[in-house]
């Protein structure tokens, strides 16, 4: 059976109930007063006020009501899908496709393919980028383990005129811990005193930091157990375990999708692409990680979020 035929990705009742399993899976929250497992009234098939589009009044879906402050909500509230007007299941529909797209599916794609308006799902997208994104505070490295860090340039920063060299392009850092997970940021330059920060914030000092040749580098692996580097300078890309290949693979992966997906991104929105990116690479196939449980851990990371389509 198609894991599209699935159906919370058809009905929207459904939907509601696969959402709350996820997001409630240790008992009901109020959103409004934080009570857990407190008295709630199920009011799910209750019609809402009759309009002029729909004189009987819609049925709202998953409506509950908290015994203790007396207000109402669904499991979408205090969340990235909170005053969402696209059906539920469409929404999750669009996490499928976005977590298990190895370069991403476009706004447009995701247009047609739900029969929603344009600008409504390259807001669904962008809700869905904010799921993704952890902001993991661990260190990533230690004692034996190797982290490989670079950067690369892609679009152009805005008010900037195409010229030679990458002065005009977006800069992005990226570390990789091999066989681990990526972290990436968005960068103002390539100084040391610019990268550095960033760095010693995310590696422990005990790591093993493979580079290339580039002189912040040198600057920066002092404060490690070893810094390793290759000179791409010189056509050295592979010392026996010294390389880049890692972070090279993934920059590779990013760049096909930016390009040959999304085609463009803006700089107010880079960080989020970048986050779509680093997700399915952490929650890769070699990780043991499948599409279905890819989809279900970017929905856990929709709860206290939200976003302004402004």
């Amino acid at each position: 059976m198609s894991v599209l035929s699935r159906p919370q990705f058809h009905d929207e009742a459904k939907a509601f109930e696969f959402l709350e399993s996820v997001i409630w899976a240790d008992g009901v929250v109020c959103p409004h007063c934080g009570i857990v497992d407190g008295r709630v009234y199920d009011l799910s098939g209750v019609r809402g006020k009759p309009s002029k589009k729909n004189p009987e009044g819609a049925i709202r879906h998953g409506l509950k009501k908290c015994g203790e402050c007396r207000k109402q909500f669904t499991v979408k509230v205090g969340t990235v899908f909170e005053h969402a007007r696209i059906p539920l299941h469409k929404m999750l529909q669009a996490v499928h496709l976005m977590t298990s797209s190895k370069k991403g599916i476009s706004a447009h794609q995701l247009h047609r393919t739900l029969e929603i308006a344009y600008n409504s799902a390259w807001f669904l997208s962008h809700r869905i980028r904010e799921a993704m994104r952890t902001g993991a505070l661990d260190v990533m490295g230690g004692e034996g383990e190797a982290v490989e860090v670079d950067e690369t340039f892609i679009g152009r920063k805005k008010g900037t005129e195409v010229r030679r060299g990458t002065s005009h392009k977006m800069a992005v850092l990226s570390l990789v811990q091999r066989g681990g997970s990526v972290r990436s940021f968005t960068i103002n330059g390539t100084s040391a005193a610019e990268i550095g920060p960033i760095v010693n914030a995310n590696v422990a000092r005990e790591t093993f930091l493979l580079s290339d040749e580039a002189r912040q580098y040198q600057t920066i692996g002092k404060g490690y157990h070893a810094h390793l580097y290759v000179n791409h300078g010189s056509g050295e890309y592979v010392d026996g375990p010294v390389h880049t290949n890692t972070i090279e693979g993934f920059f590779s992966i990013f760049k096909r999708g930016m390009k040959g997906v999304y085609q463009h991104c803006s700089e107010k929105h880079l960080h989020r692409y970048l986050a779509e990116f680093d997700f399915r690479y952490n929650n890769r196939a070699s990780q043991g990680v499948d599409d279905g449980m890819r989809s279900l851990s970017a929905l856990k990371g929709i709860t206290g979020k939200r976003l302004q389509y402004s």
